[in-house]
């Protein structure tokens, strides 16, 4: 079986979004958004030393994500087979694709992961910190972070696209170079944000705080249009009615692609080294049912 990160995105995406009849495996039971934040510089230790085991065989592993950007990650008061506490929120656990993956490699390390809350852009300053022990929040490998975090391989790609309200004069566009003259808003420290310079002639509205937030100006008539994951397209569709995505014709939309990866202390070789083997060793299938299944919990 091929490993995902050798697969294409259209492949990746025809794998997910057609695994409606698949069940999520029993052991997964049992990835995303790149962004240009400061990079911040860990300042200890030596590079040249593993600090793997600063990690490895910690009875319980703290992970910092959102815990509100289904299906990647969300928040909910129930637990269950698929959630982990979320350790600075009483009575709360976390779910989503970030976290089956989570609760995969923490098995492998051998210790109990448990979700820490917190903003997208403070994640990597946590983990430097020592608040956070690894990165599991849909964050992306880019150049910039990559001097101050060690990242795994791919555990989800994806890519974007825009929405725009029901009856927009925007909602039959079919390229990109059509939303030349308008206003289009993304998330900030992400690239929902950054994407946004591909249009061209675009006014690029200042980004807000989070992805709730970008559709409640759209369907507020502040902006008029928003970037978003499209592999969440569906649930976003139902958490904001009255919204609807531009179908771009091909190779008119976004060329971006964007991966989630597991971030880590940097010098952390060993470690790494164990969570691309947990990484890898998920079979396209498995990830296909861990996804849909996801998709079919997320809140609405």
């Amino acid at each position: 079986m091929t490993t995902h990160r050798n697969m294409t995105r259209r492949a990746f995406l025809r794998t997910a979004l057609g695994a409606g009849s698949l069940v999520a495996l029993p052991a997964l039971a049992g990835c995303q958004r790149p962004s240009t934040i400061p990079v911040v510089e860990s300042g200890t230790g030596d590079a040249r030393e593993d600090r793997s085991d600063e990690i490895l065989g910690k009875a319980q592993i703290r992970v910092g994500m959102e815990a509100a950007y289904a299906p990647y990650n969300w928040q909910t008061s129930e637990p269950s087979e698929y959630t982990i506490p979320v350790d600075n929120v009483s009575g709360a656990y976390a779910d989503g694709y970030d976290v089956q993956f989570a609760k995969l490699v923490c098995e492998k390390l051998g210790g109990e992961p448990v979700a820490v809350k917190m903003t997208f852009s403070g994640l990597i300053d946590a983990l430097n910190n020592g608040q956070i022990d690894l990165i599991i929040a849909g964050m992306s490998a880019t150049d910039e972070r990559r001097q101050s975090v060690d990242f795994s391989d791919p555990y989800f790609v994806g890519y974007f696209g825009l929405f725009v309200k029901e009856g927009s004069k925007y909602e039959n566009a079919t390229k990109l170079s059509d939303f030349s003259g308008a206003q289009v808003l993304g998330q900030k420290d992400t690239m929902l944000d950054t994407v946004i310079d591909e249009i061209p002639g675009v006014i690029h509205q200042a980004p807000v705080d989070s992805v709730p937030n970008v559709f409640s100006h759209l369907l507020q008539g502040t902006c008029d249009a928003v970037t978003y994951n499209t592999e969440n397209e569906e649930g976003y569709m139902k958490q904001n009615p009255g919204i609807v995505p531009v179908r771009f014709a091909e190779g008119e939309g976004f060329q971006q692609d964007v991966a989630c990866n597991v971030g880590m202390r940097k010098g952390s070789a060993k470690l790494l080294d164990i969570i691309n083997e947990v990484v890898d060793g998920v079979s396209e299938d498995e990830r296909s049912a861990m996804w849909q299944a996801c998709l079919d919990r997320q809140p609405e």
